[in-house]
């Protein structure tokens, strides 16, 4: 058998082939953050950060964002499960496309959100004529694209948490008598609690830093649907100095996520 030194001597071997793009690539992702710490405006950013403006877009945001990741947690826990344990035909095409949002231009789903809910739109004309409901360019149309292009990320992690979960639990509820929905809420759920929490989190980061289809689809009104990332493009053109304030609050909220699911993803890989 090798001997532990032995193994922590072969481990410790770096092919310089290898390490050199490895540093470039690392070095790619953290200059530009760091340049924007190096450029940001410390000595106004608290008077920056307190201005009416600021605080208008940070709250529509965190509100939207949050409604957002209620919708995605009502929807898509039920499809994570489906995907994860439903036998339906054609699953893994279902997977697929469930996962499209994630490799979609943004863009592209903010119009095809329009195309859909908008008042015209395939569905959106029956909601505005029979219930007077109308989406676009409305804060609740902020709420509905940012759970569109955020929910992939909740569902994911809850499927795949179904799948890692023991079945042996649900199947010893279903011999005592439990019904599917009992041993769901009882059992299934509370065994995968931390794959949601994950999920929701992903979610709710993902719906915050959301920008090409909200602007798509509900447009950029101040104090209505001009969240945190379209107060930075707008802020960009006039004053850029506030826009690096914008930048650096959404960076500090990425940072923060990563932290609140560091311990996770280290038990995962151990």
């Amino acid at each position: 058998m090798i001997s532990a030194s032995r193994r922590r001597a072969v481990r410790g071997r770096r092919p310089l082939i290898l390490v050199l793009p490895a540093v470039v690539g690392l070095l790619f992702l953290l200059v530009p953050l760091l340049g924007l710490l190096l450029r940001a405006p410390w000595d106004t950013v608290p008077e920056r950060l307190f201005s009416a403006e600021v605080g208008q877009a940070l709250r529509l945001s965190l509100v939207c964002a949050t409604l957002a990741t209620l919708v995605c947690l009502v929807l898509g826990i039920p499809l994570a499960w489906l995907l994860a344990r439903g036998d339906v035909p054609g699953r893994g095409l279902l997977r697929a496309l469930v996962t499209v949002p994630l490799v979609l231009p943004p863009v592209v789903g903010g119009v095809a959100l329009l195309l859909v809910l908008g008042r015209r739109g395939l569905v959106g004309q029956y909601l505005h004529e029979w219930f007077g409901v109308s989406l676009p360019f409305t804060t609740a149309g902020v709420v509905v694209a940012e759970a569109f292009v955020a929910m992939p990320f909740l569902v994911i992690a809850v499927e795949g948490a179904l799948r890692a979960a023991d079945p042996r639990y649900e199947e010893a509820a279903a011999t005592l008598g439990a019904s599917r929905w009992y041993t769901f809420r009882r059992v299934t759920l509370p065994s995968v609690l931390p794959g949601v929490v994950a999920g929701a989190v992903l979610c709710w980061a993902r719906a915050l830093g959301e920008f090409g289809a909200t602007i798509t689809f509900a447009g950029n009104f101040p104090g209505k649907t001009t969240t945190m990332p379209l107060a930075v493009y707008l802020a960009l053109e006039t004053d850029p100095d506030a826009a690096i304030v914008l930048s650096l609050v959404l960076l500090l909220v990425s940072v923060g996520v990563l932290v609140a699911l560091r311990e996770r993803w280290i038990r995962g890989a151990v």
